[in-house]
């Protein structure tokens, strides 16, 4: 069996510009080459598209994953393929991969098998700089912060209260509580800070909900990075930060455009995590796939739980984006690890997060079982058997060996859902929770209605600070809970469907810029640490290749 990395390197890629122009239509000049495979969509170009007619749009989420997920990115691809192959106009819109997954615990994330985008090598590396430039237009502020308190603190910063961190993307635990500005009064004062991934910046989640560069630049001029000793907020348009921002940011914002093993379009754009942010591509991205496509297949993080959750309360909130129908993946060998080896116990998962796309999201679905060699005729017709139970179509799926002539079963059934009376009307979207509700109503609806958790609890001094940002007015924001994605709870070892279990908030982020309110529960870390083999092991440059990546 050939390996993700062999599969690419072996693929004739076409050059982007013409395929682009083939496809699509567009001139090159709407286009900046990134080499020969790479290219950004100019926004010059997406803003004539305004008055287009959108496509319909199809979330892929899944069942709560082992580490090693259950490729959601994987049936993303290989369904855009196989709505090309019977005969739809399809594209798919995809989230940048992080470094730190790339070289710790989960290797690439460009699909795997004959279901890939491609480059694959470049886009899980460096791909066009999208990731580097929003790392220095956040480290930018953090030393903008610095500089301002070594020269006078004009604005009455207190060091005691900045909460603004600086980003890498990179795994590295020995970087989440550090003191900066040692070494004497030449290099300002000494004060705690810490590192997160890049994917968990704020400048990240703007880069994504963002719909212009104005609304870019706005958002992070409203970046709050700490409080005056009066506890007055003090914000990035204070230190005059939020131009030099987008100036860094201003190129990167453009949509990326690959392609597919089989030559169909990928816009792939932002890589915000769904356990620690809002686990999906970029407003400008989707919209502008909308408006070139008549199927958009785009994925949220990790489980319905998560991704899927924040996608609809967040990203759907805050855009208007409405889809019309939502794949939810699952393995055999998932289900099995949720009932400690019985499939029988363990496909409870699959049930509550089916339950909760119909049932809280409001949104119809069709559950796709992500084949492997290994997996049981019995099996299979067990999972079947279940879903059928519930009113919801299980579709066979074999992508990752087969491409998109593997998921066309998969594509018929979407195809159907998206045109069923049920998806025609965008009131079928429910959001969790009102924007009128309080904080702590939001937290406890997710909890409840989502998780099934019996209770919410968090210290006085978390309660004061949610108290204090409902009182400074942003009561109405929603709320980006991060906790572990290896379970409905936030404790990782509940496996199945548990219920009756407690939330605990342990940490509040103000995300003035995103407009959301981070809720960080049990032990999930912002910045991750590398597992005790890395991949980065396996990772190599061999004869002018790299490999290893999977």
């Amino acid at each position: 069996m050939h390996s993700d990395i062999a599969i690419a390197q072996a693929a004739t890629l076409q050059p982007i510009t013409p395929l682009v122009q083939t496809r699509l239509g567009i001139a090159p000049e709407h286009l900046e080459p990134y080499g020969h495979f790479k290219a950004k969509l100019s926004l010059d170009y997406i803003q004539s598209l305004k008055n287009q007619p959108n496509g319909k749009l199809i979330l892929v989420t899944a069942i709560t994953p082992t580490p090693a997920g259950e490729g959601k990115t994987t049936t993303s691809i290989g369904l855009a393929d196989a709505l090309n192959h019977i005969g739809k106009k399809a594209m798919v819109c995809l989230r940048e991969p992080s470094l730190g997954p790339v070289f710790g615990m989960k290797g690439g994330a460009t699909g795997g098998g004959y279901a890939q985008v491609v480059p694959m090598e470049d886009i899980n590396l460096h791909f066009t700089g999208d990731f580097s430039a929003i790392a220095l237009a956040h480290n930018l502020l953090a030393a903008l912060i610095d500089n301002h308190i070594h020269h006078g603190n004009a604005l009455n910063l207190d060091v005691r209260r900045i909460t603004w961190k600086r980003v890498v993307d990179m795994n590295d635990r020995a970087l989440r509580d550090i003191t900066v500005a040692l070494g004497g009064a030449a290099n300002g004062f000494p004060r705690q800070d810490g590192f997160d991934i890049v994917v968990a910046s704020e400048v990240m989640a703007i880069f994504c909900l963002a719909d212009s560069l104005d609304d870019l630049k706005n958002r992070l001029g409203n970046i709050v990075i700490g409080t005056t000793r009066e506890q007055k907020p003090v914000t990035a348009r204070d230190l005059q930060a939020h131009g030099a921002m987008t100036a860094l940011l201003y190129k990167a914002f453009a949509p990326n455009i690959v392609q597919t093993l089989e030559g169909n379009l990928a816009m792939i754009h932002g890589g915000p995590f769904a356990n620690i942010a809002h686990g999906c591509n970029s407003v400008v991205a989707t919209r502008a796939a909308l408006q070139l496509s008549d199927y958009v297949v785009t994925e949220a993080g990790f489980g319905a739980d998560l991704g899927a959750e924040k996608f609809v309360n967040i990203k759907c909130r805050k855009s208007g984006l409405r889809p019309s129908a939502c794949v939810v993946v699952g393995t055999i060998r998932s289900l099995k690890h949720q009932g400690n080896g019985d499939l029988a116990v363990g496909i409870v998962n699959l049930e509550r997060h089916v339950d909760n796309v119909r049932n809280v999201y409001g949104l119809p679905c069709v559950v796709a079982i992500n084949q492997f060699d290994n997996d049981s005729e019995s099996d299979m017709t067990l999972v079947e058997t279940r879903m059928q139970a519930l009113g919801v179509q299980t579709v066979r799926s074999s992508h990752w060996a087969e491409g998109g002539k593997g998921a066309e079963a998969l594509a018929h059934a979407v195809v159907a859902l998206c045109e069923s009376e049920s998806a025609q009307s965008a009131s079928t979207l429910r959001f969790t929770y009102d924007d009128s509700d309080t904080l702590w109503e939001k937290v406890e609806k997710v909890a409840r209605r989502v998780y099934r958790a019996e209770s919410v609890t968090a210290s006085s001094k978390i309660h004061q600070q949610i108290a204090q940002l409902q009182a400074a007015g942003y009561g109405h924001y929603p709320i980006c809970i991060a906790k572990t994605p290896y379970s409905f709870s936030s404790d990782a070892t509940l496996l199945g469907a548990p219920h009756a279990h407690t939330l605990d908030i342990r940490e509040v982020r103000l995300s003035a810029g995103a407009e959301f309110i981070v809720m960080v529960c049990g032990d999930v870390m912002t910045m991750p640490g590398l597992p005790k083999a890395p991949a980065a092991h396996k990772i190599d440059f061999v004869d002018g290749k790299v490999v290893g990546i999977f």
